[in-house]
Parts: structure tokens; C-alpha cells; sequence
């Protein structure tokens, strides 16, 4: 933007007696309810030197306990030393600076000597093409290390601001491509400083200038923040103007976001409008919506509103809107006690609740089934009474004993009682149950009868009755009946050499008691019509 030619020399006309109105200005303002904290970094130039750092603590008693978070001077650009960074002051700002963590120091670096002396297109050409060639970099590798030492490494460094103008003899329009190559050389120098951790800002003019910015824009990595310097000052009659001229402030926050860089305003205010409240008004609604990392108002005549008294309307805006709210008295509200009215208690009447007596259901009485055991009856095994027949004493004729013959298979027999059958003996091992005895005609001895019976001898019987061997025909399984008489035996031939085995079959306890001991028995007739007969 034009204004005097030197910016240093300028500012100090006036800085006492303005120096004396700022401090009338801030004994009005009271030192309570400081300002909140918006996140938005806010300060002002107020003076390059000492007298700039003083003049913050007063400005914020002004704006009513405001936290001025920004410091903000210029290295003079009228030779190397100065760029170099040998002045006193850097020593002041330095101090303020660590006085508060929160606190943020923001230094204006020029790029060439004789900054601001009207040099020639074709000359500055000249001077841009040796920086690119790494000519001046020694300077800036001296101001890094004054920084550091200084306790400052986080400055952030406004490097050959406004370099789309025709003001400084850092501009880029005489060789945009070598203007870039020497900002990036500036950058790496400065960055290979040990302990050093600047910020470097890209501030443009607003509008195209002299030329278009984004021309001069060095790229992304030796940028990290991209900010505009704007004053109330064509191209554009109005703020809308100011919003949507081409390199405007709409074109530079949209160039900031598809960079993904953060935003500032390193200068900012009135100029060729004068008092101008709505410029002022509208500039900082414009940073309250879009949220930069700083700005800074430019607050010396003809720019700002604190130490410049020609811009009274402008002022008030700026005071309001910056000065947080201060609370007024609080009256206390008198409590006035509310009429307690006691409600009156009405007893509940009490009904009496009618006692209905329970029924009395009778609980029926179940029996509980009684399972029978199942009685098992212990088959009761008779001992077989082998009745003795009643055998009738026979008339028998007295035989005709004839004389024996030599030899004696010519003898006759004489008549042999009929001798019973003998049935082969049962093993008499024990078993658990006794078979119940088989209705059968024949009854077997309870004696142990040997295996093998003799031949009885042609003994005559006797008038009683044969012995308890002697078997009449089969006799059945006594029962209770009328005792019928015996038939007459017939005597008949007993068979010989018969045999009977019989084995007992064994079905288990519980079965066993139900059907008794059972055998099975097998009967062989080795007698002469069994075929069998060996003799």
C-alpha cells in the first residue's frame, strides 16, 4: 500500500505528545473484567521500539482489561545490520515476550537493503537474482541466530511483506520466479539455525497491486502461514467490494484453506475514507467469522483509533466491539416470603372394612394308594407218599417143582413176583428250589436207589404186602379222593437194563418261585424190545 516513505522516520513525528494522550486515555479505563479469550490473537503497531512495548499495557486499559496477545514491530530495511537484527529494541520485545507463555512476537523482515528508496524495476532484478544465488544469505542465518539467542525462536516472521506492491524494494514484480527461489533460500537458511522454531507468514497486499499474489506464492513447504495486509483504500468502494475483487479477502481465505494453511492480518486499518465506522465494523466481523491466527491494527495516524484523534466515529466502533462487557451493579431482588396458608386437615373417615370369615374348604383327605406287594407264593413241594397197594394175596397153586436138569438154561422159572421198575437215580445235588413233582405214573423212590438193580430171586411172595421197592403198575399223584379199589396187578416182565437221566432247570429266583423246580429227563430203554438188547 503507498504511505511514507520511511514508515520508522514517520512514526516517531508526533509519538510524544500521542505518547501523552494514550496515557490520559488509559487511566480512564478501569483494570478490572479483563476480556475473554476468543482464541483469535489480537494486538496492534503501536511503535517499532520501546515505546511500542510500553504502550500495550495502556492500550489494554483502554479497551478495558483486553488481552493484547500480539507484540508487533519491523526491522528497519535501510541496511544489512538492521535486517541482520543488531538493534537494541529486539532486546525489549524479547522481554515481553517471555513475560507470558500465551504472548506471540510478530517481526516484519525485509529482504533487501535500501528497502524503501524507490529503487528501479531493473535494479531491483538485479538484486533479486543475487539472492537467489545465495548472495545475502549470511544476513538472514545472522538474524536466526540472534532470535535464538535472544529466547524468541518461535517468532513469526513476516518476510518481504506486501511484495505484490511497487513500495519496497522487496517486491516480486520484476522476476516473480526468482523471487520465489529467493524467499525458499531465505527459509532453508534461517531454518538450519539450531534451537530455531519460526513461523513464516506470506502477507500480501489485498487486490491485485501491482501483481496478481498468488504469482509470488513461494509453495507450501517454506510457507506455514498465508496472510493480507488490507486498509480502507481501493480497489473497492465498498467493504462488499473489498470481499470479492479479485485477490481480495474471499479469494485469499479460500487460497489459505486449499493450502491448508492458517490465516492472519498483520496490518490492518483506515486510510484514503478517513472516519470510516462501517469499514471498521465490518473488518472485524470479517475476523470473527473466518478465525486467523492473529491480527494486528496499524494504530498511528492516519490508520488507527487509539492514538489517532482524527478518527473519533471509527474509535468508538473499535472500543465497543473490543472491550469486553462490563456487568453492571446487581441488585439483589428482595425475597419477599410467600403467605404460608395452612390447609386444614380433614380426617379421613375411616370406613371399617368388613371382615368376610375365609370358608374353610376341607381338605380332602387322599389316601395314598398302598402298592400290595405282590405275595410270591413258595410252591409248597409234597413229599410224594407213595401209597403201598393193597396187592390181594394171590391164590397162587403150588407149582410143580420139577427136577433140575444139568444144565441150568433148561430150568424153568419159577414165578417171580413182578419187581417195579427202577428209574435211573437223579443227581441229588441241591438247587435252589424243588422242582414240583410231574404228575407222571411213575413215582420215583425217595431212597438213592444204585445204579444197577439185581435180578430178584424166585422168592415166593409173602400174604403182606411187597416191600416199599416193590412199585405196583404207575401210581398217580395222591389226591383227595374216595379210595377206589386197586385193580389186580398183572404181573409182567420188568424191563431190563433201563435208564433215566434227569437234569433240573434253573430259571431264577424269582421264577423258580412261581413255577417250582422243573427237570427235564431222559429215559433209555436198553430192554429187549428196545432193540438195544445186546443178548
Amino acid at each position: 500500500m503507498p504511505r511514507p516513505r520511511r514508515r520508522l522516520v514517520s512514526t516517531c513525528i508526533g509519538s510524544v505528545t500521542a505518547g501523552l494522550l494514550a496515557t490520559g486515555a488509559a487511566l480512564a479505563a478501569p483494570e478490572e473484567n479483563r476480556a475473554e479469550d476468543s482464541g483469535i490473537a489480537m494486538g496492534a503497531y503501536l511503535d517499532y521500539g520501546p515505546n511500542g512495548v510500553a504502550r500495550i499495557r495502556q492500550l489494554s486499559r483502554w479497551l478495558g482489561g483486553k488481552d493484547i496477545r500480539v507484540g508487533h514491530t519491523y526491522l528497519p530495511g535501510d541496511q544489512w545490520a538492521g535486517i541482520e537484527g543488531r538493534v537494541s529494541f529486539l532486546e525489549d520485545w524479547a522481554r515481553w515476550r517471555l513475560a507470558d507463555d500465551d504472548r506471540m512476537f510478530v517481526l516484519n523482515v525485509p529482504m533487501q537493503a535500501r528497502n524503501e528508496e524507490r529503487v528501479s524495476d531493473q535494479q531491483v532484478g538485479r538484486l533479486i537474482r543475487a539472492g537467489a544465488q545465495g548472495l545475502y544469505d549470511e544476513h538472514f542465518r545472522r538474524l536466526a541466530e540472534r532470535l535464538v539467542s535472544l529466547g524468541v525462536p518461535d517468532t513469526v516472521i513476516v518476510l518481504g511483506w506486501e511484495m505484490n506492491g511497487v513500495t519496497y524494494t522487496h517486491r516480486c514484480r520484476p522476476d516473480p520466479a526468482n523471487w520465489k527461489v529467493y524467499w525458499r533460500r531465505i527459509v532453508d537458511v534461517m531454518r538450519t539455525v539450531p534451537g530455531q522454531k519460526f513461523k513464516f507468514d506470506f502477507a500480501p497486499n489485498r487486490g491485485t497491486d501491482a501483481i496478481g499474489w498468488t504469482k509470488c506464492y513461494p509453495g507450501d513447504d517454506h510457507v506455514d502461514i498465508i496472510g493480507m495486509d488490507s486498509y480502507d483504500q481501493d480497489p473497492g468502494q465498498t467493504f462488499d467490494d473489498q470481499i470479492s475483487q479479485p485477490y481480495g479477502l474471499q479469494k485469499h481465505v479460500d487460497f489459505a484453506r486449499a493450502h491448508r494453511k492458517a490465516i492472519s492480518y498483520p496490518e490492518w486499518g483506515l486510510f484514503r475514507r478517513g472516519d470510516n465506522p462501517e469499514y471498521v465494523r465490518r473488518m472485524l466481523g470479517w475476523i470473527e467469522q473466518n478465525k486467523p491466527l492473529y491480527h494486528t491494527i496499524t494504530d498511528y495516524c492516519p490508520h488507527g483509533v487509539w492514538q489517532c484523534k482524527q478518527n473519533p466515529q471509527s474509535s468508538k466502533v473499535f472500543r465497543s466491539a473490543m472491550t469486553p462487557a462490563v456487568p453492571g451493579p446487581v441488585t439483589p431482588t428482595p425475597v419477599v416470603p410467600t403467605p404460608v396458608v395452612p390447609t386444614p386437615v380433614v380426617p379421613t373417615p375411616v370406613v371399617p372394612t368388613p371382615v368376610v370369615p375365609t370358608p374353610q374348604v376341607p381338605t380332602p383327605e387322599v389316601p395314598t394308594p398302598q402298592a400290595p406287594t405282590p405275595q410270591v407264593p413258595t410252591p409248597a413241594v409234597p413229599t410224594p407218599q407213595v401209597p403201598t397197594p393193597q396187592v390181594p394175596t394171590p391164590a397162587v397153586p403150588t407149582p410143580q417143582v420139577p427136577t433140575p436138569l444139568p444144565e441150568p438154561s433148561t430150568a424153568e422159572p419159577s414165578p417171580v413176583v413182578p419187581s417195579p421198575e427202577v428209574p435211573t437215580p437223579v443227581d441229588p445235588s441241591p438247587s435252589p428250589l424243588e422242582p414240583e413233582p410231574e404228575p407222571s405214573p411213575e413215582v420215583p423212590e425217595p431212597g438213592t436207589p444204585s445204579p444197577e438193580v439185581p435180578k430178584p430171586s424166585p422168592a415166593a411172595p409173602s400174604p403182606v404186602g411187597p416191600a416199599p421197592v416193590t412199585p405196583g403198575p404207575a401210581v398217580p399223584k395222591p389226591e383227595p379222593t374216595p379210595t377206589r379199589p386197586l385193580p389186580q396187578p398183572q404181573p409182567q416182565q420188568p424191563p431190563l437194563n433201563s435208564m433215566q437221566w434227569c437234569v433240573p432247570i434253573n430259571f431264577g429266583e424269582w421264577l423258580s418261585k412261581l413255577v417250582g423246580k422243573q427237570s427235564v429227563c431222559v429215559k433209555i430203554d436198553l430192554g429187549e424190545g428196545s432193540g438195544f438188547w445186546p443178548f
